[in-house]
């Protein structure tokens, strides 16, 4: 985040330092930071600690926790062994490849990723990963836990050569392969156990229409860890309703194409970012967001966060977790389509009619007094 003149009047060594960006400034990857990032325009550069190139991609509604590491590797090119005590959650934006995880009873556990596979490196576990082309390279993203970590800790010793082990976070063996457990809650709390999802653009989700027409998500707990992510889908001709929360939610795009609205409560214009895969964005603190899509197909949207459905790790995801889709009229943070500002549906309707897209909000919305004013 920008930094206040008071604060660049008196910030040096020894105060108000973070020690997490000090270590992205010398690791040597470059820095991109914005609210909104096409990662396959994202430069990269060598980073020695992994062997392959890389950036640092500071989302300006990251909050204090996140942070993404995008990383490039060569046609037939590999990282260098990595363990941290940091988390990450990885979604593989291109290419094809595999990661081989060593746990801690020394067994290695390897399976093979492609575009749109998700997994979490068990936390302090050895792990390398591995370009299978020898023509292409591959993009990866790793979404971490590491501003937390290292600004608790201030120390990379402690950090990434620490011998402890967690063998309670290293999940079943089968679920370095793809299968799972399946945790039956409520909709929009359901969950998907297990560390590694082959094509996250075809897992079966469950129906939870309080977010939308036809809206289905499932939620997934990765390596028993304290990083959150699910996967949400809207059919064609829909939309989300919109919401709010707090910061951290990094929303990856998978499949469709649609446009994002955010806007702070009060606010008399919105933001609108164009969206598809390889779009990562976080909305800031209690900004209102809402997801369209524009596209002839379903749409599908990747988040992580800090905080998961198991361990929620603060109040504030506590509370979106147990009741995220109530009204703002009852006490909650979702705005029903009755109360939701005219032009969005009017903004929509124009969207769908570009790409030749039919409705299918008539049920929910009136659309004739769009159709008269037209």
């Amino acid at each position: 985040m920008a930094m206040l003149q008071n604060e660049k009047d008196i910030a040096g060594e020894g105060f108000l330092e973070d020690t997490y960006l000090l270590w992205c400034k010398q690791e040597g990857p470059p820095i991109h930071e914005d609210f909104c990032v096409d990662l396959f325009e994202v430069e990269t550069k060598p980073w020695p600690r992994y062997g392959c190139k890389a950036a640092f991609v500071h989302l300006k509604g990251r909050g204090d926790f996140m942070s993404v590491f995008l990383l490039e590797l060569a046609p037939g090119g590999h990282t260098e062994p990595q363990r941290h005590l940091f988390e990450e959650v990885v979604y593989v934006l291109s290419g094809t490849g595999s990661t081989t995880v060593t746990t801690s009873n020394g067994r290695s556990h390897s399976f093979e990723w492609g575009p749109k596979s998700v997994f979490a490196l068990p936390l302090n576990c050895e792990y390398r990963h591995f370009n299978g082309s020898g023509v292409e390279s591959a993009k990866l993203s790793s979404s971490t836990s590491a501003p937390l970590m290292m600004n608790c800790f201030h120390n990379d010793a402690f950090i990434f050569d620490n011998p402890f082990s967690f063998p309670d976070r290293e999940g079943k063996a089968n679920h370095f392969a793809g299968e799972g457990d399946f945790v039956p809650k409520r909709p929009g709390k359901h969950m998907w156990e297990t560390n590694f999802v082959p094509d996250v653009s075809k897992i079966e989700l469950r129906e939870w229409p309080e977010r939308g027409e036809g809206s289905s998500n499932i939620m997934f707990i990765l390596a028993e860890g304290t990083m959150h992510a699910h996967c949400s889908e809207m059919p064609v001709g829909t939309y989300k309703k919109a919401h709010r929360h707090g910061p951290d939610f990094h929303v990856y795009w998978v499949n469709g194409e649609g446009y994002s609205l955010c806007w702070f409560e009060g606010d008399k214009e919105m933001m609108n970012y164009p969206w598809r895969h390889g779009v990562v964005f976080a909305p800031a603190d209690q900004m209102f967001h809402q997801h369209f899509n524009a596209s002839a197909e379903p749409a599908r949207y990747f988040p992580v966060a800090f905080g998961s459905l198991r361990y929620p790790l603060t109040e504030s995801k506590r509370r979106l977790f147990a009741g995220g889709d109530v009204s703002v009229k009852a006490g909650g943070d979702q705005i029903e389509w009755a109360d939701q500002n005219p032009e969005i549906h009017r903004m929509f309707l124009e969207g769908l009619a570009k790409n030749g897209v039919e409705s299918r909000m008539g049920d929910l919305i009136d659309e004739s007094r769009y159709e008269a004013a037209e």
